[in-house]
């Protein structure tokens, strides 16, 4: 029987001993930097925007690039592995260097954070208004401009004035930085229509009037009213000053014609007696087009009138005093003493 000396492993065993322990720790550390992998990179916040037509490999190694991840390819394998790949959409992510590979591929999957700028037109501003509000937004005013030209987009205005005054609706809108200039105006054109109802319409007709009149005596309700509570009664006004074939007078028709301000009108100068189609002074009748584009209280307020004065005759003057109220006639001479007591 062989004995060993001093009770010791042969050296070919301690060896491959040597060699064995190696290649465990080898094999340890190698799946140990696996795992390491899909770890957090340690990297900051980071926005990432997902443009069209960019593919997942391209978004990976932008992610690699920017520590968000540590290895662009262990990204693309948990994509490919839990179908992230298929959900990438278009938008921006919010993402950070402390989120595990798995976190990151989990937040691509779900909805994209869309980039939007909002947009405010106010209640009665004039078409060649809004380019201006669009350039202090980012957009490209004249190409506002031109696409408010466009009379095709609504039923309304097409074919009969130079631009979409009226039919462009006043509110807060949302619009991603990208979107054209036609996009734009088409989204406040559509949302006009929505005041359009079956319903409606049909009590504007009871008034006497067909949509494109219904929106020309809003605004110049939208222009008149120092407040949404007087709209009714200056609404009911003019309905009943065009009952009765009486010009219905109003400054801001005057201005818009003349291409002013009403601020700007001078009645010296011959302002009021000059004629163009949108002069409800030398003119009787509805003006020519829309003279802004006015809010749903002003819309509302010509489909619910209020017609009568408290004694139950017909208004037909009405009068902005100084005290701040608004005083309502039926005759011409309550109207000057009313004038001359108030003013």
């Amino acid at each position: 029987m062989t004995r060993l000396q001093g009770g010791g492993l042969p050296t070919w065993l301690k060896v491959l001993l040597a060699l064995l322990v190696l290649a465990l720790l080898a094999v340890l550390g190698a799946a140990m930097y696996v795992k390491s992998l899909f770890g957090p990179a340690g990297g900051g916040t980071y926005e990432l925007e997902i443009k069209p037509g960019e593919t997942p490999g391209t978004i990976a190694r932008k992610l690699e690039e920017n520590r968000i991840v540590k290895n662009a390819r262990v990204l693309r394998y948990v994509m490919d592995q839990n179908g992230t790949a298929s959900k990438l959409k278009e938008g921006f992510y919010d993402l950070n260097g402390k989120m595990s590979v798995n976190q990151v591929a989990d937040k691509l999957a779900g909805p994209a954070r869309i980039q939007v700028v909002n947009v405010t037109i106010p209640e009665g501003r004039r078409i060649k208004d809004l380019p201006a509000i669009f350039q202090a937004a980012g957009f490209n005013g004249a190409q506002i401009a031109a696409a408010l030209k466009d009379t095709s987009l609504s039923t309304y205005a097409s074919g009969k004035q130079p631009d979409l005054e009226g039919f462009v609706f006043p509110a807060t809108y949302e619009f991603r930085p990208k979107d054209s200039a036609s996009t734009m105006v088409k989204k406040m054109v559509e949302r006009m229509d929505q005041e359009f109802t079956p319903a409606n319409v049909a009590k504007a007709k009871a008034q006497g009037l067909s949509v494109r009149g219904w929106v020309i005596l809003a605004s110049m309700v939208q222009a008149e009213a120092a407040n949404d509570g007087e709209m009714p009664v200056i609404a009911g006004v003019f309905l009943n000053r065009l009952d009765e074939g009486i010009a219905l007078g109003s400054d801001p028709t005057v201005a818009y014609g003349l291409n002013k301000d009403l601020p700007e009108l001078d009645r010296s100068a011959g302002d009021f007696t000059k004629d163009t189609p949108y002069s409800t002074y030398t003119r009787q009748g509805l003006p020519a087009g829309p003279i802004n584009n006015p809010g749903n209280p002003a819309l509302m307020a010509v489909l619910d009138p209020k017609r009568k004065m408290n004694d139950g005759r017909d208004a037909l003057y009405f009068l902005h005093a100084r005290d701040g109220k608004i005083y309502v006639n039926h005759t011409y001479a309550e109207h000057l003493q009313d004038n001359e007591r108030h003013r």
